[in-house]
């Protein structure tokens, strides 16, 4: 506590009345190095320095404003154009999508490094992932801002959903990933008490994803810590709308390997369109994790099935929360607005659907009715916002915007939003909220993948169930109530891969927790012991228990076999699994019998 306490001293604490307020401080710091296994001094990270692009700065506006802001470049659809979707400020020159054969060369380079880097200890995989916390906690705001350059997200959706997450995905890793992939002994059978049985965990060799652009410092860096720790070198097919910032992030994992004395080829990207995603699929990888839609998803699948390689998908979600009348309503206000706007939407395990009891529908479509009037959008990196653009555009704002409009001449009402907002070449739609919705409409069956509340009215515990299973998305949830045998048994009923009672997204900070969906939502997990698991060839290897005890085969079943061999099986099966104890013995006798038969 000394250390802490020195470190307290510096702190400026004028206009802190209360001492309580600092000894928590303490209190709180302490335990969570505790709980992180760390010492107090840190850990041994190595320091990197790196240059950060001069766009992400907030006064840059160097570049030229695209005519036509698209991904693919007019005059050739072969370049990728990268730019501010807010403004439509070109970042940098168009990048030409990688081909089939340049993915191949990537995927060959990964596998010649992994196979110096699978012989690694685990200490050493430990430290390059310390120095990447390092790197991470001490860079956030630029790494952020790097992120809301290109996908046009506010800085305090990019702490939440680039670096927190980030960082406790590191730590998960580095204090429980050995463990997780120590070899686990299993019991063994009455015919097999002879020998010992375990679970081996060995990488897999090039594990492939292609992942989504709403995160894109996460997801990238999230299929990075699970593979290279497990063993693997991984090579990752960035988002389209993500190739500026990806092409940066990617080294400084590069430049940290090699600071460590590995090779930077363990980690690569490539980046391009549909193409160069089946190209990735089609190159040798061991395994690949898609992160997308279901309709993409499909696709990736047929794609991976023709070589029968293994796939993990994540296709989204249309998460709902349920929200009960005895729940903490100040709370809940808070926190759907959260999971709702997020991101402005673009999340997903962001809250599509909320499913109110009735007792509480009015009072509380009232209160978010004034949060979500207030909320303010425009570019984050030059004004106080709540609201950032959407990175995929006007075809998407189109798409948002026919839902919107379908729900309404339905009957829904809207109260806020509903439409595009013009702000020059930038691409932004109005935080908005829909109420009365029904789950026959549209909006109540498609991830809106938008800034849209979406409120639908329950009479009691079982319609809510009802409204909630009733869509073919099955990623997350969330139950409110402070009755909670209430709240686990509603809980029980939803037909979801996660689950939060009083909370949103927890879970993905519980990194000990797998991630991932039923239905259409998808299948398999990343993140938790079984994601890092599923990095891994799971081998069963068995051996001998006792020195000199080994497996013999008795007489009857020996080649030539003998007329008494059946016999012998059956008698071999009564002694073992006989109903009682005679039965029993009478195998014994029998197998006995049969025994002294062959000699």
């Amino acid at each position: 506590m000394e250390v802490l306490s020195k470190a307290l001293a510096q702190v400026d604490t004028s206009g802190v009345t209360d001492r309580h307020v600092i000894s928590a401080a303490a209190t709180l710091t302490a335990v969570l190095l505790w709980k992180s296994r760390r010492s107090l001094f840190g850990n041994s990270a190595k320091q990197l320095n790196i240059q950060f692009p001069r766009e992400a700065e907030p006064e840059w506006k160097d570049g030229p404003i695209l005519e036509q802001p698209t991904l693919r470049h007019p005059m050739d659809p072969n370049l990728i154009q990268c730019y501010d979707k807010c403004t439509g400020r070109q970042l940098c020159e168009p990048v030409p999508a990688m081909n089939a054969a340049q993915v191949n060369e990537v995927v060959a380079r990964a596998r010649a490094a992994q196979q110096e880097w699978v012989k690694t200890s685990y200490d050493q995989r430990k430290e390059v992932l310390n120095s990447l916390l390092n790197f991470v906690v001490e860079n956030q705001e630029a790494l952020c801002r790097v992120a809301c350059r290109d996908t046009g997200k506010t800085m305090v959706d990019g702490a939440f959903g680039e670096i927190l997450t980030t960082c406790e995905k590191i730590r998960w890793t580095v204090d429980h990933g050995e463990a997780a992939l120590q070899p686990e002994y299993r019991s063994v059978g009455l015919v097999t008490m002879h020998k010992s049985a375990r679970v081996e965990y060995q990488p897999l060799g090039v594990l492939a994803a292609i992942v989504s652009w709403n995160y894109p410092f996460h997801n990238l860096y999230g299929q990075i810590i699970s593979a290279i720790f497990s063993g693997n070198a991984i090579v990752v097919k960035v988002s389209e709308f993500a190739t500026w910032s990806s092409r940066f992030y990617v080294t400084i994992i590069k430049q940290l390997l090699a600071l460590h004395g590995h090779s930077p080829d363990l980690v690569q990207i490539v980046y391009g369109f549909a193409d160069t995603g089946v190209a990735l699929i089609n190159s040798g990888v061991d395994k690949v994790t898609f992160i997308g839609s279901p309709q993409v998803g499909k696709l990736v699948m047929a794609e991976a099935a023709k070589t029968l390689t293994p796939v993990v998908l994540e296709l989204g979600g249309k998460d709902a929360a349920i929200v009960c009348e005895d729940c903490d309503f100040d709370q809940v206000v808070n926190l759907t607005m959260r999971g709702t706007f997020q991101n402005c939407g673009q999340n997903c395990i962001g809250l599509e659907r909320l499913v109110v009891l009735a007792p509480v529908y009015d009072k509380f479509v009232a209160a978010v009715e004034t949060r979500v009037r207030a909320l303010r959008q425009g570019e984050p990196l030059c004004e106080s916002v709540d609201c950032g653009a959407m990175t995929m555009g006007p075809r998407v704002i189109k798409e948002i915007k026919a839902l919107v409009d379908q729900a309404v001449a339905s009957g829904a009402r809207l109260l806020a939003g509903g439409q595009e907002v013009g702000r020059g070449k930038g691409s932004f739609f109005a935080p908005t909220l829909l109420v009365d919705v029904t789950p026959d409409m549209e909006i109540a069956r498609n991830e809106v993948f938008g800034p849209v509340m979406v409120v639908f009215k329950a009479q009691n515990d079982a319609d809510a169930l009802r409204i909630v299973n009733s869509c073919e998305y099955g990623l997350g949830s969330s139950v409110f109530s402070l009755n909670y045998k209430r709240a686990e048994r509603i809980a029980a009923g939803i037909r979801a891969g996660m689950c939060n009672i009083n909370d949103f997204g927890i879970n993905y900070l519980c990194q000990s927790l797998p991630f991932g969906g039923v239905k259409i939502s998808g299948f398999d997990r990343f993140a938790g012991i079984e994601g890092l698991r599923g990095c891994c060839l799971l081998r069963a290897v068995t051996s001998d228990r006792f020195p000199g005890v080994r497996t013999t085969i008795p007489g009857p079943l020996q080649y030539p076999i003998k007329d008494t061999g059946f016999p012998f099986c059956a008698a071999l099966v009564q002694f073992m699994y006989g109903n009682g104890l005679v039965a029993r013995i009478r195998g014994a006798l029998r197998l006995a019998s049969l025994g002294m038969q062959s000699k």
